[in-house]
């Protein structure tokens, strides 16, 4: 039964399919326009910087073939064979992208899909119109990526330029190439989906008929492929190619000190973004590849020549150079931290708006809309008297906003059906996809009335906001919190109110200060944030 996706939803394979071999299908079309259908595999910091897995026309496979281009077939403008056990480790993502060749816009195009097909039966379709872009010339439609399992996520997201602007976005290079005869394309595998497949797949919740899975070939012998092409072959059918960037003026430069891009994935911490590299809670995403980490204002980078920033080239040197490790991160994220303090959400991924809280945007671009939120008369009376009550405001458009409120630091949490319970002092803005609500802390009383917190749920994000970098704790049968230091906690967790007061100490004139607690109790899994600060 196959899933019906959204803009910036987003799945465990595993979750969808326990095959690893699988059948990526586009359908895209439009009154005289021609697409030119690619699969870009992209490293740790979402680069090209191996070019051999720039999957297109003229380039139908990788080295060790995980990744196949098959033509079109079963109904699909193009499709693709992915063989995820067969990835090498350096790859991170493969972004499924169509770009226009030739004259036109994305908004011309009809309704189209991205579609996953596993052992002859679809598991997922991402499904678009040309209502959802204006001027751009490409999309992205669909991503694999690695964030310690494989992960599928629909995208949807346009690209002003076309396939050169692209190419150079993930870090390749345009060069001219004259053109030679594209090759034909190989048959369809075992594994490709049924010839009736070109019927539309059958809506969510409505049964399928069954279809037997036929097995996936085995590693070394795929199905029947296209003859390997010959140097003299390998030659771009159009006037672009993909190449490793290079330096004007012909030598390249010694290559960087060893970073951390080439590591193996590691188990993401608590708080993460999407795609955001391994790092504790709280800490900065690494830098894309090639622009330099953000330092102090004035500062070098470790390892860069005086008086020039890490990244940019020597003739850049002055204004330009001074403000380069500060401009804006774009990751092709819904939610992107800009530094620990800065968090930008792009309301064009997604559909839906954003819920933040009121006079926290510092920067918007686009055309953005800004309404006020109200609770409603029912959601002041229980805001005021359980303290939790939100003043919020909602942001729609398309578009991009900065949100941040007196330097706090922020971390975005990617909910997956999962729910987080985090007092509503320490919410900075969430999806409002999100469900939230008012849930009582078990006990007789915590001094100042806290006596309550907000549990949110569902499949978005919340940006959370503390003072200082926060430490994540697991949850044990022993585990207790400053009720005025503690941030969130896992809302699987139990929480009961703990004093250490006692009759007898109440008869002298001082104690600890330490006086109430939360005590944690919960399965193996559940957690706590706490922050280096008392409210």
């Amino acid at each position: 039964m196959a899933r019906e996706f959204q803009s910036g939803h987003k799945a465990k394979i595993s979750d969808l399919t326990p095959g690893t071999d699988l059948y990526v299908g586009v359908q895209i079309a439009g009154p005289g326009l021609t697409f030119d259908i690619s699969c870009f595999g992209l490293d740790a910091n979402e680069q090209l910087s191996d070019d051999r897995y720039f999957i297109f026309f003229n380039q139908p496979k990788s080295p060790e073939e995980s990744i196949q281009l098959l033509g079109a077939q079963a109904g699909d403008t193009e499709s693709f064979r992915v063989t995820l056990d067969r990835i090498p480790a350096n790859i991170h993502k493969l972004s499924f992208t169509a770009t226009l060749d030739g004259a036109g816009q994305m908004s011309q195009v009809g309704p189209g899909y991205i579609r996953i097909v596993a052992g002859g039966e679809e598991v997922v379709r991402y499904a678009f119109t040309g209502s959802e872009f204006t001027t751009e010339r490409a999309v992205m439609l669909g991503d694999f990526y690695l964030k310690d399992v494989w992960r599928f996520a629909a995208v949807g997201q346009g690209f002003d330029g076309g396939l050169d602007a692209l190419l150079k976005n993930f870090g390749g290079e345009v060069a001219e190439e004259a053109p030679a005869s594209p090759q034909p394309q190989s048959a369809a595998p075992p594994f490709a989906p049924p010839a009736q497949a070109s019927a539309p797949a059958p809506s969510f919740g409505a049964p399928a008929a069954p279809q037997a899975p036929q097995p996936a070939p085995s590693f070394g012998a795929p199905a029947a492929q296209a003859p390997a092409l010959t140097p003299q072959q390998q030659m771009h059918a159009a006037p672009t190619i993909a190449a490793p960037l290079a330096p004007q003026g012909g030598s390249m430069p010694p290559p960087p000190p060893p970073a951390p891009y080439g590591q193996p994935p590691q188990q993401p911490q608590f708080g993460q973004v999407p795609a955001q590299a391994p790092g504790a809670f709280g800490q900065q995403a690494p830098a894309p590849y090639g622009q330099p980490a953000p330092v102090p204002f004035g500062q070098q980078p470790p390892g860069a020549p005086q008086g020039m920033p890490q990244g940019v080239p020597q003739a850049g040197a002055g204004l330009q150079a001074a403000l380069q490790p500060y401009k804006e991160t774009a990751t092709g994220q819904r939610w992107t931290p800009q530094n620990q303090q800065l968090m930008r959400v792009d309301l064009t991924m997604g559909g839906a708006g954003v819920l933040a809280r009121q006079g926290s945007m510092v920067m918007y671009q686009g055309k953005v809309d800004f309404g006020y939120k109200g609770a409603g008369f029912a959601g002041r009376m229980v805001g005021n008297a359980t303290g939790q009550e939100m003043q919020l405001m909602r942001c729609t458009g398309r578009g991009q906003v900065f949100l941040a409120e007196d330097g706090s630091h922020l971390h975005a949490i990617e909910l997956q059906g999962d729910g987080i319970c985090v007092s509503a002092e320490s919410v900075l803005a969430f999806d409002e996809s999100l469900q939230y609500e008012v849930r009582r802390i078990e006990g007789h009383g915590i001094p100042g009335g806290a006596l309550f917190t907000m549990q949110f749920q569902g499949t978005g994000t919340i940006v959370v906001k503390t003072h200082g970098v926060p430490v994540v704790l697991p949850v044990t049968p022993t585990t207790f919190a400053d009720c005025n230091a503690v941030v969130a906690w896992s809302a699987a967790s139990q929480v009961i109110i703990s004093s250490q007061v006692r009759l007898r100490r109440n008869a002298y004139p001082g104690h600890s200060g330490e006086t109430v607690n939360l005590q944690f109790r919960g399965a193996p899994g559940n957690f706590i944030v706490v922050q280096p600060y008392e409210v």
